[in-house]
């Protein structure tokens, strides 16, 4: 039993194909193809002229192959079989690893825009820590400030006060409205 022809197709259209014998394969694996896709089953088995056609449909792929031979259908199921387990295997690996290469990519981001936004926090606290800073130094300077002017207007007061009296008491010394 020999496999004389193999191809991998997406819908209708031949992706990769091997022949091992000359012989027009190509006009009986579309209507192969065809029937495939009208059928929509995971598996099928059709035969065309003195060849078998056996293929594997998954997910929108078609894998075929043809034998000579009706009455072996191990040979071209394993082969079809290898055909998608070789494929699937790359695309597992290739996948699991796009798959963990994002998950690093999206644990890296979100640990990224955490730092972001704790230096964005960290930056408001500062900045509020320097204005209390400074408005706590200014408002010392401000009652100090307070403290002297206070300070001299009392000085000022008690003089005007006085001087006050002492005219008052001048005043009524003069007048004789105090006794000497």
């Amino acid at each position: 039993m020999t496999i004389t022809y193999s191809c991998i197709a997406n819908g209708r259209a031949v992706l990769a194909e091997l022949a091992l014998t000359g012989g027009s394969y190509q006009e009986t694996a579309a209507t192969v193809l065809k029937l495939v896709l009208l059928r929509a089953e995971p598996k099928t088995i059709i035969q065309m002229g003195s060849f078998v056609y056996h293929t594997v449909f998954i997910d929108g792929i078609t894998y075929l192959c043809a034998s000579d031979n009706a009455l072996d259908t191990v040979t071209p199921s394993a082969f079809l079989k290898n055909m998608k387990y070789n494929k699937n295997q790359e695309d597992s690996l290739i996948s699991a690893l796009k798959s963990q290469v994002t998950d690093v990519k999206n644990v890296m981001t979100q640990n990224i825009d955490k730092i972001l936004e704790r230096e964005e926090r960290l930056n408001i606290f500062t900045d509020r820590t320097d204005d209390l800073q400074t408005t706590a130094k200014e408002s010392q300077k401000t009652r100090k400030i307070l403290g002297r002017i206070w300070w001299k207007h009392f000085k000022k007061i008690i003089v005007i006060t006085m001087a006050i009296l002492l005219s008052v008491i001048i005043i009524l010394l003069s007048t004789n409205v105090i006794p000497t």
